[in-house]
């Protein structure tokens, strides 16, 4: 009886035993010749068989689990240092009070940077005949100021697009401020060349391509003429500061001239600060140097292009007026005239063709452009008289002026996203300033070297314009080919 109720037990746990292998005791033989004694433990095969399945899909849904959840990882990883995968940004108005709220805000920005940097040529002039260094060493001054101003770009640009704009811009303006006021209590060439060169500079360079960039935001088919009327601020302010410095030095001395510039910057980049604001969400992930950008031969043309034009610019404007004061016999009040002129001359043409550039696109425009230039920088050489300087130095402000407003037009061109805008700008300025920190005193050498001549000075700043006009003509080929008809 016992032993029949422990197999009914067995049948209860195990009911997939067929009765036939059954008999009276769990050992005991059928009475049946053709069926064979089976022992009780096979009969627990099958559930070791599904354990050891329900084990194995376990331990593959686990896999499968930390396999996603390493993808995942890899996935936000990667989306850290690459573009690709960022949403697209919102069009922009092109247009709108909004929008040319923001133009108006960064024509004062160029005004109180370029502006600004680009009177140097008048300071120079005084240096010369205040301290006793060379001209070339003078102008290292002038160089190191450019220089600051677009290296800071490629890390001010990033700023933009992180939506840091605002706190960007009040640091830059108060350097840049601080600095023209540590600037009029300096008496020295190495005081000058901190204050004046590097703070300025760097002031100017935080807040120059944030704000030039956020322009471009706002515009898309106006984009060329919004540019243009903003860089327009250069010129006016490569007027009103040396005319300032030619009127003030000789009343007020060069300290209290130094201040009212600064009380003018102050005025124009507070108005700055109150209303302009970006218009894209942040960008929080992404590099600060889009690295891809090296892998493309039409970004690096343009931006080979800019490098230099700019080794052979920079040298013009910071030694138009010793030329006309050391080789033609000018007054410094005279020659400093050369440098408003450069300026001024090219006002009108800084909105003419951004007008075509909205139309046939900024490096179709620039092509003809840079070539011009570089026909005008070698007729420098012929020049030997008054009117003669007078006539080159309109020419060669027109010629500026018409190139210098497409560069930011052109660098946004051959960037295809809206929201990296700040980023390929910023790199293509930064990479600009090494020619603009080494071509003036590269020039200045060369002058020296030639015993003061200025004839081989010119010959290669000339010659740096043709290089930049060839690098253009290899990025235009590369993008669109030989075809004419063709927007670039």
């Amino acid at each position: 009886m016992a032993d029949q109720e422990h197999i009914d037990d067995i049948e209860k746990g195990h009911p997939s035993i067929p009765a036939e292998s059954r008999g009276e005791s769990g050992y005991n033989s059928s009475s049946s010749d053709d069926v064979d004694p089976v022992p009780l433990y096979e009969a627990k095969e099958p559930a070791v068989a599904q354990t050891t399945i329900a084990t194995d899909t376990c331990t593959t849904k686990v896999s499968q689990d930390l396999s996603r959840n390493a993808g995942n990882v890899l996935t936000n990883v990667v989306s850290r240092i690459t573009t690709r995968t960022w949403p697209e940004p919102s069009p922009p108005p092109d247009g709108g009070i909004a929008a040319w709220t923001q133009v108006a805000m960064g024509w004062l920005v160029i005004f109180c940077t370029w502006g600004w940097v680009n009177s140097f040529g008048s300071f120079q002039t005084y240096y010369t005949s205040t301290l006793p260094q060379s001209p070339s060493t003078i102008s290292w001054i002038g160089s190191i100021q450019v220089w600051s101003c677009l290296i800071i770009s490629v890390f001010s640009g990033r700023l933009l697009d992180a939506g840091l704009f605002t706190p960007t811009f009040l640091v830059g303006a108060t350097i840049q401020i601080l600095g023209i006021f540590l600037m009029s209590i300096s008496n020295q060439y190495w005081s000058l060349m901190l204050t004046q060169g590097l703070l300025t500079g760097i002031g100017c360079g935080i807040i120059f391509t944030p704000s030039v960039a956020l322009v471009t935001t706002y515009f898309d088919k106006r984009r060329g003429l919004a540019i243009g009327l903003t860089t327009t601020g250069n010129s006016a302010g490569g007027i009103i500061y040396p005319l300032v410095v030619r009127q003030l030095i000789p009343t007020l001395g060069f300290a209290w001239t130094s201040r009212v510039l600064a009380f003018i910057n102050i005025a124009c980049l507070t108005t700055v600060f109150i209303f302009m604001r970006p218009r894209l969400l942040p960008r929080t992930s992404g590099p600060i140097i889009d690295f891809t950008a090296f892998r493309e031969l039409t970004f690096m043309g343009v931006t080979g292009g800019i490098f230099a034009n700019s080794m052979g610019t920079y040298f013009t404007y910071y030694y138009i007026a010793s030329y006309g004061k050391e080789a033609l016999g000018l007054s410094y009040s005279s020659a400093a005239i050369m440098v408003i002129l450069i300026n001024g001359s090219g006002i009108i043409f800084r909105v003419i063709p951004p007008l075509f550039a909205d139309r046939i696109g900024p490096v179709n425009v620039m092509c003809p452009v840079i070539l011009g230039w570089a026909i005008v920088a070698y007729c420098w050489l012929a020049v030997d008289s008054v009117p003669g300087l007078y006539i080159f130095t309109c020419f060669y402000g027109i010629f500026c002026g018409s190139f210098q407003c497409l560069v930011p037009v052109a660098l946004a061109s051959v960037t295809k996203r809206l929201d990296t805008v700040g980023t390929r700008i910023g790199m293509g300025f930064s990479i600009s300033s090494f020619a603009a920190l080494t071509g003036p005193p590269i020039g200045g050498a060369i002058q020296a070297a030639n015993g003061g001549s200025f004839k081989q000075a010119q010959a290669w700043a000339a010659s740096m314009n043709l290089i930049a006009f060839l690098c253009f003509a290899v990025a235009r080929i590369h993008k669109v080919g030989w075809t004419l008809k063709v927007k670039c």
